[in-house]
């Protein structure tokens, strides 16, 4: 089940909050013309077992984590910050559009 979170938390202190309950594995950083073939490479890497991953507007990258955190307790989220999708693109789409702040993957 992926996670759109909508409420803003500071990109920074995403990263490294979750970077103290989880290990960062890759991050995939990209550029307008690298943007697709670098998603499927992260999205292949998803596959594997106990991993996730984090999107974030205004950053190029996609990260990799393996573990697990309960991001609702950690950020102290209400069902009213986040939204869940089977749909693997809305996450991506969302954060693109600034509709939300960071996409959690979880394949």
């Amino acid at each position: 089940m992926n996670k759109i979170i909508k409420k803003w938390i500071e990109p920074y202190v995403l990263l490294e909050t979750l970077k103290k309950d989880c290990k960062l594995v890759k991050d995939f950083t990209f550029d307008g013309f690298s943007k697709n073939n670098i998603k499927k490479e992260f999205l292949k890497e998803l596959a594997k077992e106990n991993h996730f991953g984090l999107y974030m507007k205004n950053v190029n990258k996609f990260y990799l984590f393996s573990g697990k955190a309960d991001i609702d307790k950690i950020f102290e989220l209400t069902a009213s910050d986040y939204e869940t999708t089977e749909d693997i693109e809305k996450p991506f789409d969302m954060v693109d559009m600034g509709k939300a702040e960071a996409g959690l993957i979880l394949l």
